[in-house]
């Protein structure tokens, strides 16, 4: 049961940190970088997007977040109850057999193959739902990722920004506030989720 668990929480993390290097992000107030080239000037302006304070401020990445947990936690209920009934059948078989309890050699193999099939469908059950979870992470992964490259292009169309940076951890060793455009996106952000829900 542990395994699923990481291998869960493995596959969430390394998703949303792919997800968050690959975003496009605009700038509230434009840090203006001119470059010369040649005999002329090239004009570049950019910003960033605080990817940690996003995760912790933006609506849809919270509700995506608590559908998963609470998905983990159910499939963490139902393979715990059958894991536990498993255990409990085969202390079962282990008492009839060691007091003589069953009546033939035959019903004692019937009822080991029956425990072991039992145990073999709970395996099943687990990988298949360790699979459906990891689907259903990549699923909305692939729709929070789209949610911010979509709003990125929509905002950045007013803001013409050339380059918007996503700032992830200590990705970055120093960028100057004056870029961060975190705030004005995660608005934005929240606002077309909340619409979308109506």
């Amino acid at each position: 049961m542990k395994s699923f668990k990481t291998i869960a929480i493995a596959l969430c993390a390394s998703a949303f940190v792919l997800t968050f290097t690959q975003c496009n992000n605009t700038p509230q107030q434009p840090t203006v970088v001119t470059q010369v080239v040649g005999d002329g000037t090239t004009t570049l302006k950019i910003a960033y997007v605080d990817i940690d304070t996003l995760l912790t401020s933006y609506n849809l990445w919270k509700d995506l977040n608590e559908d998963m947990i609470r998905k983990e936690e159910n499939i963490r209920v139902t393979l715990n109850e059958k894991a536990r009934d498993l255990q409990n059948d085969y202390e079962e078989f282990e008492r009839k057999l060691n007091n003589n309890g069953f009546a033939t050699l035959e019903r004692a193999e019937s009822e080991q193959s029956r425990i072991l099939k039992k145990r073999q469908d709970l395996e099943e059950l687990q990988e298949r739902l360790s699979n459906e979870l990891a689907i259903e992470s990549n699923k909305n992964n692939v729709l929070f990722r789209d949610s911010i490259n979509s709003f990125i292009n929509q905002y950045n169309k007013a803001k013409g920004y050339n380059i918007i940076l996503s700032r992830l951890g200590d990705n970055i060793l120093y960028i100057d506030n004056a870029m961060n455009i975190t705030q004005e996106v995660i608005d934005g952000l929240n606002a077309r989720y909340k619409a979308s829900k109506k």
